[in-house]
């Protein structure tokens, strides 16, 4: 009996503690306090900024030397790398033997001219005879056959003579132009293969020529800038060379290509630069700095800080009325200072936040600073 109301006791006792906790209401989650940050009213402001471009240097002119003969290479008549003079004499390729054949085309030449010549004195010689009816006509015919052969001789050997002398002229090979040589190919008693074998190139190194790709939006742009070049003190066009420093000069777009490359949609501009301390060689990589100094332009400058990355894209955390951040997805462009061109995504007048970025979510409550207008 005892046993049974010690068991009715308990059921009873467990009962009462369910019923108690499942009455209990969880509290909820506090919400997180507000986070403090600075912010930043954006506004247009006049700007002066420089647009950067990949730029490859190139040289205006630029040949590569090739044999036209075949032959082994018997002069060499420059140091690798030196600077040439139009027409200075650079290679000989077999020179003497050109030249015995050239001699000997010519003495060939000669001697066609003397059979010529003779079987022209003795057609006038028979066709006077047989005027006077004193030659058979048989041996008047046989002297004409004779003189047009001669005749064909000659030409044959004037353009066997005229072949010669093209493989003679071709057997030195000359600078086209005035300017820099690179190192030789071929070395002294190579021999070398007509139309095929590479001996060297020849670029020039003053003016320069330095290529970017322009988008096809930029092109009235660009299209003004050449159709109005600047002065010369005037430094629209720049280079940022590979160690990140300025080139001294300044350049002048010379053309605007033809037509956009439809893969890329963007067309080739060239820019010409002085190089009289030769420092832009071709094929260097650079930047061709364009500055955009129009005062009549305002940008919408934001604080560079501001500008959250994230996967190559850019987003900056806008206020609204409620103390609450949107997170707002933005266009850049230039960075000045420490401030940044913002393209799209922003409207003059909203503010962002520009410190505590790391802290904000999207919907984050924050705790304004008094905004900072500067």
């Amino acid at each position: 009996m005892k046993i049974k109301l010690l068991v009715l006791f308990i059921f009873f006792a467990s009962d009462s503690l369910l019923i108690s906790c499942g009455n209990k209401t969880p509290e909820a989650p506090k919400a997180p306090p507000p986070t403090a940050v600075n912010i930043y009213q954006v506004k247009k402001e006049t700007a002066i900024y420089f647009d950067s471009y990949p730029a490859t240097v190139a040289a205006l002119n630029q040949v590569d030397l090739r044999a036209q003969v075949t032959g082994y290479i018997t002069g060499i008549y420059f140091k690798d790398g030196e600077h040439v003079s139009k027409g200075q004499k650079l290679y000989d390729i077999d020179r003497q033997q050109y030249q015995a054949n050239y001699d000997q085309a010519i003495a060939n030449l000669n001697v066609a001219r003397s059979a010529l010549e003779k079987a022209q004195q003795d057609a006038d010689r028979y066709n006077e005879l047989l005027k006077q009816d004193a030659i058979a006509k048989q041996i008047v015919d046989h002297a004409a056959t004779d003189l047009q052969s001669a005749k064909m001789q000659v030409a044959a050997a004037k353009a066997n003579a005229a072949r010669i002398e093209s493989e003679l002229k071709y057997s030195s090979i000359y600078a086209p132009f005035d300017g820099t040589i690179g190192i030789s190919q071929m070395k002294m008693g190579a021999l070398v293969t007509a139309n095929q074998t590479l001996l060297n190139t020849v670029s020039s190194n003053d003016p320069m020529a330095v290529d970017i790709e322009v988008g096809q939006k930029e092109i009235p742009r660009f299209t003004q800038l050449f159709s109005h070049p600047a002065k010369e003190t005037d430094s629209v066009f720049t280079l940022q060379l590979p160690d990140n420093s300025i080139y001294t000069n300044i350049g002048n777009i010379s053309l605007i290509d033809r037509a956009i490359d439809p893969q890329t949609g963007t067309i080739k501009t060239r820019l010409i630069f002085p190089n009289k301390n030769n420092l832009l060689r071709s094929g260097l990589n650079c930047n061709v700095r364009v500055k955009n100094n129009n005062s009549e332009n305002l940008f919408l400058l934001a604080p560079f800080k501001a500008v959250v990355e994230q996967m190559g894209e850019y987003f900056v955390f806008v206020v609204n009325d409620s103390s609450k951040v949107s997170q707002r997805k933005i266009q850049l462009g230039s960075k000045l200072n420490d401030k940044i061109i913002v393209k799209d995504g922003l409207i003059e007048g909203e503010k962002i936040v520009v410190d505590g970025v790391q802290k904000l979510r999207d919907g984050s409550t924050v705790l304004l600073a008094p905004a900072k207008g500067k």
